[in-house]
């Protein structure tokens, strides 16, 4: 009797929250470096970085924005199929599943020139950069990348040699004499 008095004197456990933690960061989400290629160009410029957002519904920056005027090609920076090509909002959007991962990328504002279903290789052109519907305040594309529904960072699909900048160098090794 006194352990049923006990058990129904005793406080519940309060309830679990719901989270609202950041969607992701590069540091907690393991993303294979497979990307060939920038979306656009050999190596452009970051007109805006990847900044996750406070929590899943908080505002921040869920990709990265590459400077590419209209008419620029737009390419696959891996090998993978194409889940999604046309218009949202208005908006020109391509969307690639990256073959061998449960990773998917975007790009828009882009005119498709691909369709769903196409096999796509890395570097291979799958549209072209519209004159209009950039958030940018400077003419470029928006690339993404999701795993589900959690926002990750683009550039992480980029192994070194292809995000290093400028020129590689040979420098004297000290102690050794020249030839």
């Amino acid at each position: 009797m006194l352990g049923l008095l006990l058990f129904l004197t005793a406080p519940a456990p309060a309830p679990k929250p719901v989270s609202l933690a950041p969607a992701a960061t590069t540091t907690d989400v393991s993303v294979p470096a497979i990307g060939r290629a920038w979306p656009v160009g050999t190596r452009p410029a970051v007109l805006r970085g990847w900044e996750p957002p406070a929590t899943v519904y908080s505002p921040g920056h869920r990709g990265v924005d590459l400077a590419a005027p209209a008419g620029t090609p737009v390419r696959a920076v891996a090998a993978g199929r194409v889940s999604f090509a046309g218009r949202v909002a208005g908006k020109g959007v391509v969307s690639v599943e990256l073959a061998g991962t449960d990773l998917r990328v975007t790009y828009e504002p882009v005119t498709a020139s691909v369709g769903k279903g196409d096999e796509v290789a890395a570097g291979e052109v799958v549209g072209a950069v519209e004159p209009t519907g950039s958030h940018c305040t400077a003419p470029c594309v928006h690339w993404g990348l999701l795993r589900g529904d959690t926002y990750l960072d683009p550039l992480s699909l980029l192994p070194p040699w292809l995000l290093r900048r400028g020129p590689s160098r040979l420098l004297p090794v000290l102690g050794v004499p020249l030839p």
